[in-house]
């Protein structure tokens, strides 16, 4: 066989897992708008998505509008912004969070933040760390193409959690959906999920 076969065979093969990947993922952010989001959870867990200097990407925002919202209708449910200070962040991405679910008009009480992170793994890890009770309701915020495997490490980690999704930016589409299922095979590997 020569060079030029085995490489046709290796971008065709590159060309399923990815064309697999988009499917899977597809599918999977396709369903996190079937169930149902209880009302009145105890805590809403909103995870970073990376900061341009201080301000949120567009992943982000749409992530602190969809836990605003919620917040807004459920007046006693406290939220947890995770997500700690990148190398080129001026500030936390949970920090950040904070001051952007604050001029949407929650109140600064009801904010805690969780600054240590730097994946989602330890999002799940420490968030839960501030979580009083294991019997508490959690809702997870995130991206669509996120929420399957946030929710499954977090149940993982022995947390009663279900999934709010929020929109993913078409733009961020193609590169999140093969990143995401890279994240889903590492979390296997390593028995995460």
């Amino acid at each position: 066989m020569n060079i030029v076969k085995i490489g046709t065979y290796c971008v065709l093969f590159g060309i399923l897992v990815y064309l697999a990947c988009m499917i899977f993922i597809g599918v999977n952010s396709y369903s996190q708008y079937k169930h149902t989001v209880p009302k009145k959870a105890d805590y809403l867990i909103v995870l970073g998505a990376g900061l341009k200097k201080s301000k949120p990407t567009l992943a982000l925002k749409y992530r602190i509008q969809t836990a605003a919202k919620y917040a807004k209708a459920n007046e006693n449910t406290k939220i947890i912004v995770s997500g700690g200070q990148g190398k080129d962040e001026l500030i936390s991405e949970a920090e950040c969070m904070r001051l952007e679910l604050i001029k949407l008009g929650i109140e600064d009480h009801r904010i805690i933040k969780e600054e240590l992170s730097t994946n989602t793994f330890e999002n799940i890890k420490f968030s839960k760390k501030i979580i009083d009770s294991e019997k508490a309701n959690v809702i997870v915020v995130t991206n669509d193409y996120h929420l399957y495997r946030s929710v499954k490490l977090a149940k993982k980690q022995g947390l009663n959690i279900v999934g709010l999704p929020a929109k993913t930016p078409r733009v961020i589409i193609p590169t999140a959906y093969i990143r995401e299922c890279l994240s889903l095979l590492k979390a296997t590997f390593y028995h995460q999920i």
